[in-house]
């Protein structure tokens, strides 16, 4: 009776070592639960799990240790001691944990290396910037060598320059530490380019969960349709998500007279040379593959070109037009050891730029009372945070 729920029947799971999202507007329970994830707020109703352990069953002591040895926290706006050295900052929560002083300097100054502080240990939190104390901040959080990090729009209160290295920053360090990480964000763009996978909220309820590429390509409902509508799609979408079946191909045993066959089947110009294992070997154009035949040649010996540059299939479809307009030929994707996965004409790419959205489902898009996320009585929640 009066009360608004801040999170309201909100479900899921985060997996081992993902980057998982957690975006939304202000007063959309975000920072709300996040507070229930870390246990600084009780949810009403429901369960939180952490390596299968309720933290909604346990308290005090036990609780403190959790959050000492298996989650760590990196704030908005820093939380330094400002009377506390850079690497003492960097060593507290080690300090809690009572580790020998020595020990603790020396891991926290690993970490510092880590975040590109060397040099900076004895300095004070008011002679670093915005960008440096954010810093300090995540090595602390990793010095910590907790399991899973939450971070509280951690990056918000950056310029934008410095917001896009610290994000550089966290993919390189996730690169080498898989981490599990919960990252809170109203940023849209910042959400996709970090994330795993996106939880959407909207007046404390999940619109959608997914990846960046389901969430673009497919939305939920029209709420989400639209809050993506101005999304850059050429730095979203991968060459992944728009590669075709090659199917002008030909083993290197089938000869010239196989490839021009293939050719005059698929109307094309050339086909694509690909061993049993579908290594990507070479390309055969339609007048070298006619002229060898034409002299009784058996073999594709010298007519194989590799005039191709394959792409990874996480490349961005931003960096692909170059070298769709450098060369004649599809882009092929291959993998790391060198295995056709798949082709993307020319005509696939400027598809890519138009409106893919069209199995988007339709949900009223009106706003409702919007809930403010300090609402801290009468929450009506359920989560399922298995990390």
């Amino acid at each position: 009776m009066g009360v608004t729920a801040a999170v309201a029947d909100v479900s899921f799971e985060v997996d081992e070592g993902e980057i998982f999202v957690v975006m939304g507007l202000s007063g959309s329970g975000k920072s709300t639960l996040i507070r229930m994830l870390n246990g600084l707020l009780e949810p009403t109703d429901g369960s939180i799990e952490v390596d299968e352990v309720d933290i909604t069953a346990i308290g005090g002591k036990d609780l403190r240790r959790l959050r000492q040895e298996k989650v760590s926290m990196v704030f908005q706006h820093f939380a330094l001691f400002p009377h506390r050295t850079v690497l003492e900052n960097a060593a507290y929560g080690l300090e809690t944990r009572n580790v020998p002083k020595q020990e603790r300097l020396a891991k926290a100054k690993e970490f510092l290396d880590y975040v590109g502080l060397a040099g900076w240990e004895d300095r004070y939190p008011d002679q670093l910037s915005g960008g440096m104390q954010q810093r300090v901040g995540i090595a602390r959080a990793l010095a910590a060598e907790t399991d899973i990090l939450l971070m509280d729009e951690a990056f918000s209160a950056l310029d934008p320059l410095i917001r896009r290295e610290m994000q550089d920053l966290l993919l390189d360090l996730q690169g080498e530490l898989n981490k599990t990480i919960v990252f809170i964000t109203h940023d849209l763009n910042e959400a996709m380019r970090l994330g795993d996978r996106i939880a959407m909220l909207r007046n404390g309820r999940v619109m959608q969960i997914g990846t960046a590429e389901e969430i673009l390509t497919d939305p939920a409902n029209d709420y989400v349709a639209q809050f993506v509508a101005d999304v850059d799609r050429t730095r979203v979408l991968t060459a992944r998500s728009v590669m075709e079946t090659p199917i002008a191909v030909v083993e290197p045993s089938g000869g010239p007279r196989a490839a021009v066959r293939v050719m005059r089947e698929q109307q094309a110009s050339f086909t694509f040379v690909v061993a049993k294992d579908r290594r990507l070997v070479g390309v055969v154009f339609a007048e070298p593959a006619a002229k060898a035949v034409r002299e009784g040649k058996n073999t594709l010996d010298g007519i194989v070109e590799d005039g191709f540059h394959p792409v990874d299939p996480d490349t961005a479809v931003a960096d692909l037009f170059t070298l769709s307009a450098e060369s004649p030929l599809p882009v092929p994707v291959t993998d790391g050891s060198g295995k056709l996965l798949g082709v993307i004409p020319r005509v696939t790419l400027l598809a890519a730029l138009g409106n893919l959205n069209g199995n988007g489902h339709t949900e009223s898009t009106e706003e409702a009372g919007t809930p403010t996320e300090e609402d801290g009585t009468g929450v009506s929640t359920e989560v399922n945070a298995d990390a």
